[in-house]
């Protein structure tokens, strides 16, 4: 399988890698851009697979709440003058609000929605006429029920997140607080699943034969090679897992005991439901043409 300039770079900006690492695993893998991935991994020359994705798209995540409804909504723009506008942060707060209220089921019917009698396209196309720079509304999500959301860095992480809860324990304050200290966690430590059960069944097994040649290709004997790829999977769930993950307020904690002692102290059992994370541009790429040409020069 043949592969290209733009695949050199697409695999550097998937693993980190060197250009020349990234060229390598390409044409040990005939081009195949997963197994390459898997490659640059085994040979441990990248990291995990979260850091796929440079952050390079400008614009802003917006989290808002009412009414026992949450959303977190990206909008982008072409540059971070225009992102940094009142004009454009308070676009991202309709967009939210009409997300909240109405539900639409993707973007294309969120466009078609109206805000005080305006489509939300049009909102989008005033905006476009004062900045002259191209908008898009890019992702949004939306929970019912028990929610918390937190927005950091200005813009920069936006995370929304449901609960169980009873409502005795939901109504007293300390449980707002509670709720902004899990956001905070998944903002921070930027887990990919809620819990071991959440890890999809391929990407268990993905993670296993890549830890297993690593173990192999260090030299252990495969008879021991099981029990120590267990003990790797084990960090692997801690890393990923939200409720595996080190309390980011109290090391000696993890989240799950970090929840159970809520739940004693306010009253009721609390578990965390589900949650989503949204980082501003994330797999987004700026045009750079100069490092183009430069992956253009090694593929030749």
């Amino acid at each position: 399988m043949a592969f290209t300039a733009k695949d050199v770079q697409a695999l550097r900006e998937k693993t980190g890698c060197g250009m020349m690492d990234c060229k390598k695993a390409l044409v040990e893998t005939d081009g195949d851009m997963d197994a390459a991935v898997n490659y640059l991994r085994e040979k441990g020359l990248a990291q995990a697979q979260k850091k796929a994705g440079r952050i390079a798209a400008e614009g802003t995540v917006c989290a808002y709440a009412e009414n026992g409804v949450g959303v977190v909504v990206e909008l982008n723009a072409e540059t971070d003058f225009v992102a940094g506008g009142d004009g454009f942060k308070e676009l991202a707060r309709k967009v939210a609000v009409v997300v909240a209220r109405e539900n639409p089921a993707d973007v294309d019917a969120l466009l078609a929605c109206k805000l005080d009698g305006v489509t939300v396209a049009d909102l989008v196309q005033e905006l476009f006429l004062v900045v002259r720079e191209n908008i898009k509304i890019r992702r949004f999500a939306r929970y019912e029920g028990v929610v918390s959301t937190y927005v950091h860095g200005g813009g920069r992480i936006g995370v929304l997140v449901r609960f169980e809860a009873p409502e005795s324990v939901v109504a007293q304050d300390a449980f707002a607080e509670f709720g902004k200290d899990i956001a905070m966690q998944i903002a921070a430590a930027n887990p990919s699943y809620l819990d071991r059960a959440s890890v999809p069944a391929d990407v268990l097994e993905n993670e296993k034969e890549i830890l297993t040649k690593q173990v192999l290709d260090e030299g252990k004997p495969a008879n021991i090679a099981e029990k120590i790829v267990l003990g790797k999977l084990g960090k692997f769930y801690k890393e990923n897992c939200l409720v595996e993950q080190v309390y980011i307020k109290d090391g000696d904690l993890s989240v799950s005991k970090y929840v159970d002692s809520k739940s004693k102290e306010l009253g009721g059992a609390i578990s965390i439901a589900e949650f989503v994370r949204f980082e501003r541009g994330e797999g987004l790429q700026k045009r750079e043409d100069n490092f183009a040409e430069e992956v253009a020069g090694m593929v030749k």
